[in-house]
């Protein structure tokens, strides 16, 4: 049985933030350990959840290499995501850009950090040679709604302006 593979610590924890419990809530205390399933080496995270006490539990697959190292957001190094769809991506970075606040440079600087990083996370999907992320870079109700609501949104030169835009703001903090 094959796992989707989590690359780093930091885009699992965004995965698992992604992944309300039942009742609703996302917040859990997660505790990891590396075990065999069906003869695969795993990450298993587990916890319960603070709101309600139910128990819970994702699994994941290794990365063939180590990406724990780098500044941080590390969601991976050049693959795309297995966790999260291009249409997530973008979702995130939407998000947090939405919330800069413009009284703390910090804190502002630390979200754009995390929309730019989001958005190479969606360059990722596209193909070498390629315009555009393509229509299997969409899984999830989520990312395919992201997509259908403004599908131009996923050319790679608006993708790029759009990092480097975030990018700049950042640098613009500094």
């Amino acid at each position: 049985m094959p796992f989707a593979v989590a690359r780093t610590r930091d885009e699992t924890h965004l995965y698992l933030d992604l992944q309300p419990c039942a009742c609703g809530s996302v917040e859990t205390t997660w505790d990891t350990a590396l075990v065999m399933v069906d003869g695969e080496l795993i990450s298993r995270y587990h916890g319960s959840c603070a709101d309600c006490g139910r128990g819970r539990e994702f699994l994941f697959g290794l990365p063939e290499e180590q990406t724990m190292f780098g500044a941080f957001p590390r969601f991976g190094s050049q693959e795309p995501s297995q966790l999260l769809d291009a249409g997530e991506w973008l979702w995130v970075a939407d998000m947090v850009a939405s919330n800069v606040p413009i009284d703390d440079e910090a804190v502002a600087r630390h979200a754009l950090t995390i929309a730019a990083a989001a958005v190479d996370e969606v360059v990722k999907f596209v193909p070498p040679g390629q315009d555009h992320v393509p229509d299997q870079a969409f899984w999830s109700a989520r990312g395919r709604g992201v997509r259908a609501a403004e599908p131009g949104r996923f050319a790679l030169d608006r993708l790029l302006v759009v990092r480097d835009a975030y990018r700049g703001m950042v640098a613009a903090r500094a």
